[in-house]
């Protein structure tokens, strides 16, 4: 086959054709616009480029629509091209969003969107949604806005910053009752809630986690609570690997407790294994921390903070 017969193969079948005859089907929940996350049963991935690229989260496997092929059977790239070629035509659902597509102000940069941003307030809708949906306590949002870590973000939504190793704002999760979602144009390195010397390192999947985590353990001064934003991207992973490099660190995995969130466990452990650094896995009896704090509350547990 000419390389531009390959070319035109590759524009005419998009990768959610490939998911979609494989089985997997579209986590709505979990996507947004520029990432649809397809799973099937443990396995997961992400469709990004508008249909044109992939990225296993969970590992360093990526690429377009062959290599999917050939990552998810296995097979020959004969047998690949095969495989697509019988794809064209077939169109895959779409996913159906909640609300319209945002019009974004891109001629602004990440830090001037945020800068631009209110910090929340007693009886903001950000932090009515944080204290009264997610039932974090008062102290530990307010240490959160000490820390410039949160803005009010569109509609009651919240935005969780992460910063670069120079403090920089790379970007914000974005969670609210009606959205979830990462910040258009923006890099996932780490959210990090706590005192930036502290060694003890928890690394969970979601700001709010991390949040979770700091009001169960009342905000321990030795412990740095740190979000992924639920993706393993190569700046997370460098991220986390010069923190675990400092003497002393101890990496906590305190990813959810499911299978995906085993698999980032098995991951951290590499990262402490590689940086000779300490390593514990610290699993919510409930599915995250967050759900974990909600039944706390709702056992009449005394979370408070500090």
């Amino acid at each position: 086959m000419e390389k531009y017969e390959l070319e035109e193969l590759r524009d005419r079948v998009r990768c959610a054709a490939v998911l979609e005859q494989a089985g997997f089907a579209i986590d709505l929940k979990e996507s947004t616009r520029k990432a649809v996350k397809y799973r099937r049963d443990n396995d997961i991935i992400i469709v990004i480029h508008e249909g044109r690229g992939w990225f296993d989260p969970l590992s360093d496997a990526k690429g377009d629509v062959f290599s999917l092929v050939e990552h998810l059977d296995g097979v020959t790239f004969v047998e690949v091209l095969d495989h697509v070629a019988s794809l064209v035509g077939f169109i895959a659902q779409e996913p159906t969003w909640a609300r319209p597509a945002r019009e974004v102000g891109l001629s602004a940069s990440i830090p001037e969107r945020w800068v631009k941003r209110r910090k929340p307030w007693p009886g903001s809708m950000t932090w009515r949604y944080l204290h009264d949906e997610r039932c974090i306590p008062e102290p530990i949002i307010r240490a959160a806005i000490r820390l410039d870590l949160l803005r009010e973000g569109p509609r009651g939504s919240m935005w969780a910053v992460h910063r670069d190793s120079k403090g920089a704002v790379t970007g914000w999760e974005e969670r609210g009752p009606e959205w979830r979602g990462f910040s258009t144009g923006g890099a996932k390195i780490l959210f990090c809630f706590g005192p930036p010397q502290a060694l003890r390192l928890c690394v969970t999947e979601a700001a709010i986690d991390a949040m979770s985590l700091g009001a169960l353990e009342i905000e321990r001064s030795d412990s740095l609570y740190l979000s992924t934003a639920g993706g393993w991207s190569p700046a997370s992973a460098s991220a986390i690997r010069t923190l675990a490099a400092r003497p002393g660190a101890l990496l906590i995995a305190a990813t959810d407790n499911n299978s995906q969130g085993d698999k980032y466990a098995d991951r951290l452990k590499e990262v402490a294994s590689a940086a000779a650094c300490g390593f514990e896995r610290l699993r919510p009896n409930e599915v995250d921390w967050n759900a974990e704090l909600k039944a706390e509350v709702g056992r009449g547990g005394d979370i408070k903070g500090k």
